[in-house]
């Protein structure tokens, strides 16, 4: 009986042949690969069904990071760069991401018939706790840009006891008034549709360079087979109603605010900046970061992003790897290490060159 045993032993201990394939090792590239793609799920809410797309191994001890993007854009084109650059592995590989595509904006999209009815950035929020109760999700740490900082803010003015914190790029949270909106019916006259979003998405400078990024994106918009879902998505942001924010009813999380300094939502972001809770408020204001900073500028934005993460107190300092340590001492003293949530967490000028930051309970600006 030993003997065969020992045999039994030796027969599975022998190398593979020359060309054969390794199971274990196809397994891991197989699970890699659906890891890098993400697993794709149609969720029913409330106004319809939303594409999904989950990154990560479904961690339960963190809030999953979830997602929602700008009008022209679904989640691959709005948060890819970002996701993927090489920093931004330190903070996604101990979190689940979740990709909200707003309804009919996903790659391979049938476009909605003429007429189609729809859904307000209202309706919109409130398929969010749909998305939360399919994964089994208490709260999420939001990340939106444009109409989806919009959708997010009134998903967590609803439901506050479901947001840990929000990063909100190029938030506009007003309504459009009488001068906007007439503004607005004269470009539809004089501009297609591509051309309306490009003016929401870039700066007048990127615009007027015709940069990379900028083309790259007319085409993709133009040439897309779901553009009318774009434009009625666009509709949409444009109906958008006020989302009421002062110092008596406001967002109840921490707040991380990003805008380009020259960006068509500059002036937006700041107003929004001033009617939220300075001890709970970053406001970080991008140079050269252009209209979509988290494409153009992905390293100074990862950077903020896991300052910020690391206030909630779910990363360690030790994880900081990149940053030099005279810019981690300065930083860390306005940015709360210890998960503190009534500290404000302020990005300064003065922190940025080693200097000591200014008094933790005033939201600054920081141009980086």
């Amino acid at each position: 009986m030993t003997t065969e045993l020992q045999e039994i032993a030796n027969t599975e201990e022998k190398p593979l042949l020359p060309g054969q394939p390794d199971p274990t090792k196809e397994a891991e590239l197989a699970a890699q690969i659906l890891l890098d793609q993400g697993q794709e799920h149609s969720i029913e809410t409330p106004h319809g069904l939303l594409h999904v797309t989950v990154h990560g191994t479904g961690n339960t001890r963190r809030p999953p990071i979830l997602t929602f993007h700008d009008v022209g854009l679904e989640h691959k084109s709005c948060f890819s760069t970002l996701f993927k650059f090489e920093e931004m592995q330190e903070i996604v590989k101990g979190f689940t991401v979740i990709h909200i595509d707003a309804p009919g904006q996903e790659e391979g999209a049938a476009a909605y018939p003429l007429g189609y009815q729809y859904a307000s950035l209202e309706q919109l929020a409130e398929m969010i706790p749909a998305v939360l109760q399919y994964f089994n999700a208490r709260t999420v740490i939001g990340v939106g840009v444009g109409a989806g900082a919009n959708i997010l803010s009134n998903f967590s003015l609803n439901n506050p006891d479901l947001v840990e914190g929000l990063v909100l790029i190029n938030i506009d949270a007003h309504a459009r008034g009488w001068m906007d909106w007439a503004a607005h019916k004269l470009t539809t006259l004089t501009s297609s549709i591509t051309e309306q979003i490009l003016s929401h998405l870039f700066s007048q400078e990127e615009l007027s360079a015709n940069t990379e990024l900028v083309q790259c994106h007319r085409e993709r918009i133009s040439k897309a087979p779901n553009l009318y879902n774009m434009e009625l998505f666009w509709k949409s942001y444009n109906s958008r109603r006020d989302l009421n924010m002062d110092r008596s009813s406001t967002l109840k999380c921490p707040v991380m605010l990003v805008v380009g300094d020259q960006a068509p939502h500059e002036e937006a972001a700041v107003e929004c900046n001033s009617k939220l809770d300075p001890t709970t408020t970053s406001f970080l204001k991008m140079a050269d970061g252009g209209g979509l900073p988290q494409l153009t500028q992905p390293s100074k934005l990862t950077e903020a992003f896991k300052y910020f993460i690391q206030g909630m107190g779910y990363m360690a300092s030790s994880c900081m790897t990149r940053l030099s340590r005279s810019r981690t001492a300065s930083l860390t003293s306005a940015l709360s290490m210890d998960g503190s949530r009534s500290r404000s967490r302020t990005l300064s000028q003065g922190s940025l060159s080693g200097q000591m930051p200014p008094s933790p309970s005033h939201t600054m600006e920081v141009s980086c």
